[in-house]
């Protein structure tokens, strides 16, 4: 029993390793876009990345991504998104899955979520997903919005 225990302790302590890392790039992302430092921010993400924004027609690959920061980040504007709660989920030794919520001055309570693989150098973000948690008291109202913006953008 007692070799069972410790068996348990020690894996357990690696997935809170990783967990820790994983935590760590997803602080150092916020941070570097909060600084507008662009070769930090894109660093974090893997080559084949996808940024998903708030909007639906935002679903950008690195390259795309990388074009839309660069007029903001060139002029030292950045965003800070402070995270409030986090979650980590990892799938073996090389995924992990994250929620977390986040605040912003413009936006406030929003929503982050994705996937980071773990490479040669380090963990790194595959997929971000940045959304706008809507309460369910206002969602209906909301979703009517959109129905009633995309008609006339005649989506």
């Amino acid at each position: 029993m007692k070799i069972l225990c410790l068996l348990v302790a020690l894996l357990s302590a690696g997935f809170c390793h990783a967990n820790e890392d994983v935590a760590r790039v997803l602080d150092n992302f916020h941070q570097a876009a909060a600084r507008a430092d662009m070769k930090t921010y894109l660093g974090l993400m893997t080559k084949e990345a996808v940024f998903l924004g708030t909007d639906a027609g935002e679903r950008w690959d690195k390259q795309a991504f990388s074009e839309f920061v660069k007029p903001y980040f060139s002029q030292g504007k950045g965003w800070l998104y402070r995270p409030q709660e986090r979650h980590i989920n990892q799938s073996g030794d090389n995924m992990a899955f994250f929620d977390e919520l986040l605040s912003n001055e413009n936006y406030g309570l929003c929503r982050g979520s994705g996937v980071l693989v773990k490479t040669e150098t380090g963990w790194k973000i595959a997929q971000y997903n940045l959304s706008i948690p809507v309460p369910n008291a206002i969602a209906k109202k909301v979703v009517k919005q959109i129905k009633t913006l995309s008609q006339v953008k005649g989506l």
